[in-house]
Parts: structure tokens; C-alpha cells; sequence
């Protein structure tokens, strides 16, 4: 599958971004201080009835984003609230999908690889996403027709642009560090065929698109379990970095606010990584 023709779907978005992406820094910044309130004193963590962990810290987060978010306008959807039900959901035009503590296992384990993800959905595409380290403070933004900009959870938030990153001389797959990715030989394969020989590194949470924007990584895949709210931040930053993100078995652009939140198998791309495949003759 990773040969087939890729299958685009672009809409107009009419938000102005930069009207209320100083909104998101300041929901993040506070919802990072929570976060790390947390961090450096006991963690106490629960487990959902889906098997995955939940902490005071995500509680907290969650509480704060809702609550700063809410003033924009658009409905939320949010890992640690109430959902919405599809008759609801499918009527909204713009909306929030937040996670308010991405890689709860790693906040646990205390590793660092932990983030804080917000995503604008546009018509069931993500056309504007910021992603955090409460760790470092370093946050990663971008969207349509704004651009990709770093910049640091400081009340000032200068932002400093990017570019599409450089391919690799040797191809990076990065991986999820906590979780079943669950590769199938036949992918692999495909790699190794077209590429020779794979580089890979593991990390947690949605901090893996960090190193898809800056170069550091050409490929994401993910073949395990995975929400709408884990990627779809790191959807829009990439897509505005001329990469994209596909589902495997049908090599289209991922979607969202589906009936189902969970994500198909997928495959993101960088740039470089894009073009090659989309220039190949098979």
C-alpha cells in the first residue's frame, strides 16, 4: 500500500489565524504550569475504562484549556471530557480537539515525552495545530495559509519560522516509544525496497512531530490504536510543511470528527519523503 496513489482533499478555511493563536500559547502556557505543578510533586494516576492511564495532571490541564479555549467561540472536543455524540459533532463546522496531557505513560514514567496538543478542525480537516513541551516550554504551531513557527511558552511568544525540512541521507522512521506500533513485514519491506536500509528511533507522544518538522525524522508510522486528538495538531503543522498524513490500507489524507475518534493505521509523510513517492514510477 505504500505505492498507491495518494488521495488529497483540500477545503478553504476562513478562521483568521493569526486573530487567535496568542489564545492557544496562553491556554498552553497555564495548562503546562499545571501540568508540571504535577510533575515535580507526587503523581497519583487512575486507569480509564479504556486501559489507558489518566493522572491529576491531564484533569487539571484538560480544566484550564476548556475554560480558555471557550472564550474562541468553538465547540471542544477534549480526551478527558465529555464527548459530544455524532449527531452533535457532525453538524459542527469549526471545532477544538484537544489532549490536554499527550503521553500520560511517559509523564508517569517520567521520561519528559509528554505534550499538550491543540488542534482546530475545519470540515473534518486540521487546518491549524500548536503542540508543547511542558518540559522545555517549547511549542511548535501552523496551519493554513499562517505558516510553521517555533516558539517558547513565555508570555511574549516570538515566533521563528520554518521551512520544509532537508531529506535524510539515510531515511528515519520514528516510532512510538510506549505503545504497539505493530508494523506489518510488508511495509517494512517496502521501505527497505525503495529506500535500503531504515534508520529508527523511538519517542513518545506527539513530541514525534517536532522531529518530522525540523528534518530529524522522515516517516511516522503508527499501526496501533490511536485517537483523533493525538494527531490532529501534528496533522496541520505538517501538512503546512508540504507533508501529509495517510491511512495505509487506502493511501487517503486522514480525516476527522468521524463517528469513531479512533485513527486507521497510518503513514505520515514529510515533505521530501512525499515528493519522492508521488515523482516514483512503479
Amino acid at each position: 500500500m505504500l505505492f498507491d496513489s495518494f488521495i488529497f482533499v483540500r477545503m478553504k478555511n476562513i478562521v483568521n489565524l493569526s486573530a487567535i493563536y496568542k489564545t492557544v500559547l496562553q491556554s498552553m502556557e497555564s495548562a503546562a504550569a499545571a501540568i508540571m505543578d504535577v510533575y515535580n510533586d507526587e503523581i497519583f494516576s487512575e486507569i480509564k475504562k479504556d486501559g489507558s492511564p489518566v493522572t491529576q495532571a491531564d484533569i487539571a490541564s484538560s480544566k484550564i484549556l476548556i475554560e480558555q479555549l471557550s472564550g474562541l467561540g468553538f465547540p471542544i472536543l477534549d480526551e478527558e471530557s465529555k464527548k459530544a455524540d455524532f449527531k452533535t459533532r457532525r453538524n459542527w463546522e469549526y471545532y477544538w480537539c484537544i489532549d490536554p496531557l499527550d503521553g500520560t505513560k511517559e509523564f508517569i514514567s517520567r521520561n519528559g515525552e509528554f505534550a499538550i496538543n491543540i488542534a482546530l478542525i475545519h470540515q473534518n480537516r486540521a487546518v491549524f495545530g500548536a503542540i508543547c513541551s511542558p518540559l522545555t516550554k517549547e511549542v511548535i504551531l501552523g496551519g493554513e495559509d499562517f505558516g510553521v513557527f517555533t516558539s517558547k511558552l513565555d508570555g511574549i511568544y516570538r515566533l521563528q519560522e520554518i521551512s520544509i525540512p532537508e531529506r535524510n541521507k539515510m531515511v528515519t522512521l520514528i516510532i512510538s516509544r510506549s505503545h504497539f506500533t505493530g508494523f506489518s513485514k510488508e511495509f517494512v519491506e517496502e521501505l527497505q525496497l525503495r529506500y535500503g536500509e531504515i534508520a529508527y528511533f523511538e519517542k513518545g507522544s506527539a513530541l514525534k512531530f517536532f522531529d518530522l518538522a525540523n528534518g530529524n525524522a522522515d516517516i511516522y508510522a503508527r499501526f496501533g490504536p490511536t485517537m483523533e486528538w493525538d494527531i490532529a495538531a501534528g496533522h496541520a503543522i505538517l501538512r503546512q510543511l508540504g507533508g501529509e498524513i495517510f491511512e495505509y490500507q487506502t493511501s487517503q489524507a486522514l480525516t476527522y470528527n468521524k463517528e469513531s475518534l479512533y485513527n486507521p493505521k497510518f503513514v505520515a509523510y514529510t515533505a521530501p519523503l512525499l515528493k519522492d513517492l508521488e515523482n516514483a514510477k512503479f
